[in-house]
């Protein structure tokens, strides 16, 4: 992946979920000041607004590295860090249209759904996103030049293999 879209999608991702996880924190893990106040803390709703307005951000930072990073990856069958890409995969989809359907969901039922949807793949996403940013990564293996054959040693079990 080239270094623009890696730094894009970590700029995308932190301000997307760091504005998320805030909001989420203020609005459900708070008690409102005030019982009759229709938010939980007086910048509740900027950072709401921020959260969607960063949120087309990623999409775009997503779709950006979609076919050189994630889809010839899934179709490869790449090992390194496979497990949390393919949850950040699998994660994506549940989490942007639920993310849409809260701002448009009419009834209540639906909108409760999809809020509970949105928070639970966002949240998982976020901290899968971590993960996949922590984990170990294999060292690049690389022939030395101009060494197309066989090793003279290449008839002698490896150590790996003992």
């Amino acid at each position: 992946m080239r270094r623009l879209a890696a730094w894009s999608i970590h700029l995308a991702a932190l301000l997307v979920g760091g504005t998320g996880l805030v909001y989420g924190w203020m609005r459900y893990c708070l008690e409102p000041a005030d019982e009759l106040a229709l938010v939980h803390h007086p910048l509740e709703p900027r950072f709401q607004h921020l959260h969607v307005l960063f949120a087309p951000l990623l999409v775009f930072a997503c779709a950006a590295i979609w076919n050189e990073h994630v889809w010839q990856r899934v179709r490869s069958g790449h090992r390194p860090r496979r497990a949390t890409g393919l949850v950040l995969f699998t994660l994506f989809f549940p989490m942007v249209l639920s993310g849409a359907w809260v701002q448009i969901a009419a009834g209540e039922l639906a909108r409760e759904l999809a809020t509970w949807l949105h928070a639970g793949s966002g949240t998982a996403w976020c901290a899968a996103y971590l993960v996949h940013l922590l984990a170990r990564r294999e060292p690049a293996r690389h022939e030395p030049r101009g060494n197309t054959g066989p090793s003279p040693d290449s008839t002698a079990p490896s150590k790996a293999s003992a």
